[in-house]
């Protein structure tokens, strides 16, 4: 049955240009994609990375090594090797493991800031098991926000249709010239084409973090909270620059918040100068860089305004 539909030769050329742009990133960021198998007490596990220097560090999910009784990795020319964990950020399902291998292809960093909605997304990874697995689709949308496990926010998350599944997770989202602009971390059940990976910017920063200290150094005021909403008359009284704020449900002893004098019931509204409307917010102002200081913590305690002095301390893994 003809529908008067007649391929062209632009047709053609188009989809011999996105074949080749498909075709020319994944030979360019292959060679750096592993495979990684996890042991977990009697559970097998796995994923994905890629290395990101020549001296055999690995860049991967959380999730995917937290909890390992042992790691192995294999390289696309078949060795395997046993993997050390060098660091790990459940706030943000990054983590990186190094090998003892010979020089190795570390992948191009793109930058994450630059991409828009609509190009070129590629996928490289091990889903259920099927090594260096190629997938590719359009960066759907910027900025999305993601809670990982630990139950923190992630910012600037990017959103694509490029297919994964379990096993893409620590693989790498890269553009048409072959460079990470992202960390495959999660796909949204039963939807399909809804998949998340977490900006290169961001890993660069967590990654560099993760090799010099083993960890990335958050603040910690020892609150235990959950959003709410404000009266609209205090809202209108006070001109509060939100309509929500952080219900300090307990301080815990000797906590940083407990010696600033916050008490059960109060209602969090701004950290210093920037307002916070939820407890997302105030997980967001919570940075290494606020340890240590004094800082201003406006909060509506019953129908009163009140403004505490707060130090944060460094958080911990026992905190």
């Amino acid at each position: 049955m003809d529908y008067g539909l007649e391929r062209t030769d632009l047709d053609d050329e188009l989809l011999d240009a996105y074949s080749a742009a498909v075709s020319s990133a994944a030979a360019s960021i292959t060679p750096s994609v592993v495979n990684i198998e996890v042991r977990k007490d009697e559970q097998r596990g796995g994923g994905s990375g890629f290395f990101f220097t020549p001296d055999g560090f690995i860049l991967t999910n959380s999730h995917v090594v937290t909890g390992a009784s042992s790691i192995d990795v294999t390289l696309l020319d078949g060795t395997r090797c046993t993997a050390s964990v060098i660091g790990n950020d459940p706030h943000t399902d990054l983590a990186v493991l190094r090998v003892s291998a010979p020089t190795q292809v570390p992948a191009r960093f793109g930058d994450s800031d630059t991409i828009r909605p609509g190009q070129l997304a590629i996928a490289v990874g091990n889903p259920l098991g099927f090594q260096t697995t190629v997938t590719a689709g359009v960066v759907s949308a910027l900025g999305r926000t993601m809670r990982t496990q630990s139950g923190r926010l992630i910012d600037s998350v990017i959103q694509t249709d490029a297919a994964l599944n379990p096993g893409n997770s620590g693989g790498p989202l890269v553009n048409a010239r072959g460079d990470v602009i992202g960390v495959n971390t999660a796909v949204i059940l039963p939807a399909q084409g809804i998949c998340f990976a977490i900006a290169i910017n961001t890993a660069k920063f967590v990654a560099a973090r993760l090799i010099r200290d083993g960890r990335v150094t958050r603040s910690y005021i020892g609150v235990a909270a959950q959003s709410v909403p404000l009266h609209r008359r205090v809202v209108r009284f006070y001109s509060l620059p939100v309509e929500r704020g952080v219900l300090v449900l307990s301080a815990e002893k000797a906590s940083p918040a407990e010696e600033a004098g916050l008490q059960q019931g109060d209602v969090i509204v701004a950290f210093g100068e920037k307002p916070v409307s939820g407890v997302d917010d105030l997980h967001r102002v919570l940075t290494e860089e606020q340890i240590g200081l004094s800082i201003e913590v406006t909060v509506i305690r019953h129908t009163e305004r009140f403004v505490f002095t707060i130090r944060p301390v460094a958080l911990t893994a026992e905190r």
